[in-house]
């Protein structure tokens, strides 16, 4: 398959001094390698909040960048068993964009590696009609996984877990953009 992706790449903490930046440190570089994509991002230090989720700006804009996606990797921590709040916001600021496109995790937390935020993660997509890809990099301790520079002590490790995850994600994001061009997700039900 030879049609070029978008990729919205999605970082889920913004948190002061958060670790996000330093696994997308890795991460980034890593899927400029894959010539195949267009990585479009979507950065929750980047975004204005207000209480009940997104300011308006911030919520076209992430909508449009939702929009123009065909697949999804998160970064996203755990915190206290869970997403982060600035996840759940993003997540909330659209609907039918989601639809039929799927979502990969690369996660990083302590000793479960943020896997208790993603299976949470696993059911709010699935009320997006998101499809979730059963590969993950988990990052467990994850700053003990990384130099002062950013740099991972086990790179061919991570960089094989990647690249096994961006495969199926590449499955997935080319066939269910075939079936959203066939045939109308809404539609299907209408």
């Amino acid at each position: 398959m030879t049609t070029r992706l978008t990729i919205a790449l999605i970082y889920g903490s913004g948190r002061e001094g958060r670790f996000a930046d330093t696994v997308a440190g890795w991460l980034e570089p890593e899927l400029a390698s894959f010539s195949q994509y267009d990585i479009v991002r979507i950065d929750a230090a980047e975004l204005a909040f207000t209480p009940g989720g997104l300011d308006e700006a911030s919520a076209a804009l992430v909508e449009s960048r939702i929009s123009q996606a065909d697949a999804f990797l998160i970064v996203t921590p755990e915190y206290n068993h869970a997403y982060p709040a600035a996840l759940k916001a993003i997540i909330d600021s659209s609907f039918r964009p989601w639809h039929a496109k799927p979502v990969a995790f690369v996660c990083y937390g302590g000793v479960s590696g943020g896997l208790r935020a993603v299976e949470q993660l696993r059911l709010v997509f699935a009320e997006l009609h998101a499809v979730t890809i059963r590969e993950t990099v988990s990052l467990a301790h994850a700053w003990t996984q990384f130099d002062p520079a950013g740099n991972p002590f086990r790179p061919g490790i991570l960089n094989g877990q990647l690249a096994v995850l961006m495969s199926r994600l590449a499955w997935w994001a080319h066939a269910l953009k075939a079936a959203r061009i066939a045939t109308r997700y809404d539609e299907v039900a209408a």
